[in-house]
């Protein structure tokens, strides 16, 4: 155990051992100073024994607490790692509203808007008077757009009589507004489907590349969120890639599929969706078929045997012929429509990809040159984006400002 002692207790303490030895020495007679020899021995003892107990710590007579003992040094505590940051958490982002049809349909014409509509807009730029020059101007502009000739020069006529009531740019682009939205109207019939045809056949034709597949499975898409059974038919047997591809996009939408090996008969193929409808009762068929170079004849032939097996299977089938044309190839498409129609008698057009092309303007044409209907406009790739045709709406977006 520790104590604590002072320096003077230590002094002390060997002063007491001098006078023990003084006590002994002077029993002995041994001390040579008189002085120191005349002392009492026991006052000697006594001054050894007092200053001992002065300096031992004896219990109730002089203790000597304990010294404090030496707390040993803790060790520096490590730092704690600090926390890691909780991430603020970024606020919700705005989902923002997912685009009206109207919107789409904008969007999509946007660039026919500049291929078509700004062409004619800066002809009305140049000049405030309507006059010789301008009109002149103004022909050439129409002709060399995707409208094609005879359209063109028809709406030009239509300007050139109206010319003397027109008091300026404006009032021109109103006048050849009202004419594109006059022709497309007569062609306005969005395809339905009456209760009573069951199946209701759709012959879809169109070239290689014109997007009949994609069209197909948008159409299917329609019918089955309008409640219908759909079912189609892979008449395309010239390519085992156009019955793969099809068979997936049926898969997609959930239709029933009916398909054969590659180079097989497609009037076959389309024979046997036929008796697959009537016999699962499915509302509608949709039927692919071959699309090499409309110019071919043997291809022509193809899908008038085709239409004459629907119809001798069940009565009035095909009850639709749909032709679908790109619009990215512009004029072509007038051609493409005269073919088809003069082989099989179409009932119906689609005009897809019209958001990737400038030369959407040719529906213009196509709806001036053929007493056709225009079922639906392509503006888009989702599913949605094949949109019924509607000649207002369509004209409000081509002419809008984009």
């Amino acid at each position: 155990m520790q104590y604590t002692f002072s320096k003077h207790d230590y002094a002390i303490f060997i002063l007491s051992y001098v006078f023990f030895f003084l006590f002994i020495a002077d029993i002995q007679g041994l001390i040579p100073v008189p002085v120191l020899a005349g002392i009492p021995s026991w006052v000697y003892l006594a001054t050894a024994v007092i200053m001992n107990l002065w300096v031992l710590p004896l219990p109730g007579i002089h203790p000597r607490l304990p010294g404090k003992p030496e707390a040993p040094a803790l060790p520096v505590p490590a730092e704690a790692p600090a926390l890691p940051e909780k991430p603020m958490e970024p606020a919700p982002r705005k989902v923002p509203p997912a685009p009206t049809p109207e919107e789409k349909l904008g969007r999509g014409l946007s660039k026919t808007h500049k291929g078509f509509i700004d062409r004619i807009t800066a002809v009305f730029k140049r000049s405030s008077a309507i006059d010789g020059g301008l009109l002149s101007e103004l022909e050439e502009t129409l002709v060399g757009t995707d409208i094609g000739v005879k359209t063109a020069y028809a709406l030009f006529e239509s300007i050139q009589k109206k010319a003397s009531s027109l008091n300026g740019p404006e009032s021109a682009l109103n006048a050849i507004r009202e004419e594109v939205e006059g022709i497309l109207s007569k062609r306005e019939a969005p395809l339905t489907i009456p209760g009573d045809v069951k199946p209701y056949v759709i012959m879809v034709t169109g070239v290689n590349g014109s997007g009949k597949t994609t069209t197909i499975a948008k159409i299917a898409y329609q019918l089955k969120n309008e409640g219908k059974s759909v079912i189609i038919a892979s008449g395309d047997t010239f390519r085992a890639a156009a019955i793969e591809q099809l068979e997936h996009w049926a898969n997609k939408v959930g239709s029933d599929f009916v398909k054969s090996q590659e180079g097989a008969d497609p009037s076959s193929v389309a024979f046997d969706g036929l008796q697959a409808a009537i016999s699962r009762g499915h509302d509608v068929l949709i039927i692919d078929t071959a699309g090499r170079l409309h110019t071919k004849e043997n291809l022509m032939e193809e899908l008038k045997k085709t239409q004459r097996v629907l119809g001798k299977k069940l009565q009035g089938a095909p009850h639709e012929i749909l032709l679908v044309l790109d619009a990215t190839i512009g004029q072509n498409a007038i051609e493409q429509t005269r073919q088809f129609n003069n082989a099989l008698g179409v009932s119906g057009i689609a005009l897809t990809k019209l958001d990737g092309s400038s030369k959407g303007g040719v529906i213009v044409g196509i709806a001036n040159e053929f007493q056709i209907p225009i079922r639906f406009i392509g503006v888009g790739e989702d599913m949605d984006d094949l949109q019924p045709f509607h000649a207002k709406s369509f004209v409000n977006a081509l002419f809008l400002d984009n």
